[in-house]
């Protein structure tokens, strides 16, 4: 049977092709510019987002029911404190760095040069549907680049205020912001781009990263994983309560470096789930009908979020666990308390999948050998968080586990501090961000080497007889 293609069906994606092809065209200039063009940019990009900060905060709302203080906190900051880390260290992140050289390079100057990867491509998700589409877009025009930006369509009032925003910003052959749902992420991924940029789970990150392999390009995934919270025998078990609680429920548990799950020793436990149960009815409401009412507690983004996380939970009391908090559900407005679960093990259904979602789980351990042992189980999560006051016990657990970063006595903060690399590794995501890390990881550094007038090289020219070989076996000799 002859397959027959329409003309209809090859021009679907023509725009996102002619889109791509207006940001190629532009890059070359883009590659030339100086950091005061760049920082000229991204000082326009902050001064119109400080203008629109409500518009943000009103559509985030309407997306989700997002907290405006949690928008301004967890969306506005970490962006501001991205741009104005980069205003203050782009011009040396740019200089051309000298590194040294062996003698036998003697005569010579070499350099490492920054220069831009060419045409990115930003996926950005819906958890944090600014901070996580507009951080990667600055690390990318602070190294040069030309973006394409497509917002997730899970958050579409977001994602329209992210268009115009952009722009409004910059011109189209810098920026663009793409619209669509997955169809249109496939098309985007059978363009060449010179790096992609995904934030999201891991299924679609392996398609991310198979069409990079086919491009032969560059790629960054920050994905998840179920981050664990270790509560040792000797932690301050008051603070590491309210510090979980609070880093947990955050968007409704819908971050991708939320607390997963506690491993609680089993000496602390009852304290520790006492001390969480204060906490959390401190920051929502002490009954159901007042967490419900919270204004500071958002919602499951769709129905599908809703369901997947409610059957988590339902399957998860059924199969012993104890509910110690929360368990309250509201399908009509995607509502699910700040529940708390104890009783839980390893073979319990919340522990089969990243929960994303505000269910904490509250695991018992006894010996710190076989909490390693869990903790190798889980894989490499993209964060661990430890609470304990034995620095000892803290390295102990650092040399034996991996995961994308780590925080000791708090959790979330590591995403606060732009001098720090962000991103995972293993199933947690690859390549990092952030600051400089971000600056470098949209760069391709290029290796420069300067020959003066002396050279040593011709030493070692051909015909190879009698003195070219005794000098080459000298100078490995040099060096045994």
């Amino acid at each position: 049977m002859r397959l027959v293609v329409t003309e209809e069906a090859v021009d679907t994606h023509q725009p996102l092709r002619e889109a791509f092809e207006r940001l190629q065209s532009r890059r070359w200039e883009m590659a030339q510019t100086g950091a005061p063009e760049r920082l000229a940019r991204l000082a326009r990009l902050k001064t119109n987002l400080l203008a629109r900060r409500e518009a943000l905060a009103e559509a985030m709302f309407a997306d989700f029911r997002k907290p405006r203080a949690e928008v301004e906190s967890t969306e506005v900051l970490p962006v501001l404190l991205e741009l104005a880390h980069t205003a203050r260290h782009l011009k040396a992140w740019m200089k051309p760095r000298r590194v040294g050289a062996p003698v036998l390079l003697a005569g010579t100057r070499s350099e490492v040069h920054s220069e831009p990867k060419g045409v990115v491509l930003v996926l950005s998700p819906w958890n944090y549907p600014f901070c996580l589409a507009i951080n990667p877009l600055i690390a990318a025009l602070a190294a040069g680049n030309c973006v394409m930006l497509k917002p997730s369509e899970k958050t579409p009032r977001t994602a329209a205020f992210l268009e115009a925003l952009v722009r409004d910003t910059f011109e189209p052959s810098e920026v663009t912001v793409v619209q669509g749902g997955p169809d249109v992420g496939d098309a985007l991924l059978q363009l060449p781009f010179d790096h992609f940029f995904f934030t999201g789970g891991s299924r679609v990150g392996q398609k991310v990263m198979a069409a990079a392999a086919r491009h032969l390009a560059g790629v960054t995934l920050e994905l998840g994983g179920k981050s664990p919270v270790i509560v040792d025998a000797t932690a301050d078990v008051k603070a590491a309560a309210e510090r979980i609680i609070w880093g947990k429920f955050v968007n409704a548990g819908q971050t991708c470096i939320a607390p997963d799950h506690v491993y609680v020793h089993a000496s602390r436990e009852e304290e520790l789930l006492a001390g969480m149960k204060e906490a959390l009815e401190r920051f929502y409401g002490k009954t159901e009908e007042a967490r419900r009412a919270s204004p500071d507690l958002c919602r499951m983004v769709d129905d599908a979020a809703f369901a997947r996380v409610r059957g988590l939970l339902d399957r998860t009391v059924q199969a012993g666990a104890r509910l110690v908090a929360g368990g309250g559900v509201d399908a009509a407005s995607r509502y699910i308390a700040p529940t708390l679960l104890a009783d839980v093990t390893a073979r319990s259904p919340v522990m089969e999948e990243e929960i994303f979602g505000p269910l904490l789980p509250v695991l018992r351990y006894e010996r710190v050998e076989t909490l390693v042992e869990s903790l190798r189980a889980d894989g490499k999560p993209l964060a661990l968080y430890l609470f304990s006051q034995d620095d000892a016990a803290v390295e102990y657990l650092l040399k034996r586990t991996s995961a994308g970063g780590t925080v000791v006595n708090n959790v979330l903060l590591q995403v606060a501090n732009p001098h720090l690399p962000f991103g995972g590794v293993g199933q947690s995501g690859l390549g990092a961000y952030h600051g400089e890390e971000g600056f470098r990881e949209l760069s391709h550094a290029r290796a420069v080497l300067w020959q003066g007038r002396a050279s040593l090289a011709h030493f070692f020219f051909p015909p190879y007889t009698g003195k070219a070989q005794q000098l080459a076996r000298l100078a490995s000799r040099m060096f045994e």
